[in-house]
């Protein structure tokens, strides 16, 4: 907070140069607009995820979804992938819920890991931020929906079948019931998805204004040409930059000089996989877990969002 309240202070006393310089600057005054346009038009899309993260931490208790999924291991990871629909939140939110569900001795690991994969790229709140910043494709909007869920069904089933119980090494600590009031636990919970997501939102909008500014137009020309290094590229850029899902479709709808199929592999691996959220499995499952868990996901990430892009959008 005192950060905060200093920057906003730095910046009024600043505010008359700066501008001056920006409008001044044809280069930053392209990079500012960029990332103001996408910081602005998701920012309502990240607040409604993080309200709906709020109510689900206060009413929708790991407990009781580990009840609500069938006993068979099959239906369970299917059940898993579809209900991932209808619990909106980001990935940050989605690993701990796993977790837990993973250590309940009534739930599969595979149908835990299938909805901590689902449940970020396919909620109603990105797929509605994903058709608003692609007005006009919503063949884009199925593509992702399908892609996502079926990376996170293979992931489940790859790991039922090949999948360690001693890989998990972190271990969970015993819940503190009736610590707060409901109204505490939604606050929290809250202000804590929503001060991480926008910090990621931050880095997203900074980094998609570099790449308007800083790369040249002949790199996206060379990259429209040659659709697997722009696949390969974008995937790994979906890992570096590390975005919340509910925010993401804006940084890839800014690339228009991409085509849809690397911006599309760049919507699916994000959700799936990233530098945040490697830590965060290596925080709550064990690096045992995460250093398998991360790259076969990238990699079925990657090679899905590319067959379905194909088969829904074509090569454009």
């Amino acid at each position: 907070m005192q950060v905060l309240v200093a920057g906003i202070i730095a910046l009024a006393l600043t505010g008359t140069t700066l501008r001056a310089f920006v409008e001044g600057t044809p280069d930053v005054a392209t990079a500012a607009t960029v990332f103001c346009g996408v910081f602005v038009q998701a920012l309502p899309f990240l607040a409604l995820g993080v309200v709906i993260s709020g109510l689900i931490a206060v009413f929708v208790t790991p407990e009781r979804l580990a009840r609500w999924l069938p006993r068979r291991r099959g239906v369970a990871i299917l059940a898993a992938g579809v209900g991932g629909a209808a619990l909106p939140g980001c990935e940050c939110g989605s690993v701990p819920v796993a977790r837990r569900l993973f250590g309940d001795g009534g739930v599969v690991g595979a149908a835990a890991l299938t909805f901590m994969l689902a449940a970020p790229a396919i909620n109603p709140v990105v797929l509605v931020a994903t058709a608003v910043a692609f007005p006009g494709h919503p063949q884009l909007v199925a593509a992702r929906c399908a892609a996502s869920l079926l990376t996170a069904l293979i992931m489940g089933m790859l790991w039922a079948r090949f999948g360690r119980p001693e890989w998990i090494t972190r271990r969970l600590p015993k819940p503190h019931h009736g610590e707060g009031s409901r109204w505490s636990v939604f606050t929290e919970a809250a202000r804590h998805d929503f001060l991480s997501a926008a910090s990621y939102l931050v880095v997203g909008a900074a980094a998609a204004a570099a790449l308007h500014v800083l790369v040249p137009p002949w790199v996206y020309e060379h990259l429209a040409g040659q659709l697997v290094l722009g696949v390969l590229i974008m995937a790994v850029l979906a890992v570096v930059l590390a975005l919340c899902s509910e925010a993401d479709a804006f940084v890839a709808a800014s690339l228009t000089m991409l085509p849809l199929l690397p911006r599309l592999v760049f919507l699916v691996v994000g959700p799936a996989v990233d530098i945040k959220l490697f830590a965060m499995q290596a925080g709550m499952f064990g690096r045992a877990f995460a250093v398998r868990f991360a790259p076969a996901t990238f990699v079925v990430a990657t090679l899905v969002a590319s067959a379905v892009g194909l088969l829904i959008l074509g090569p454009q």
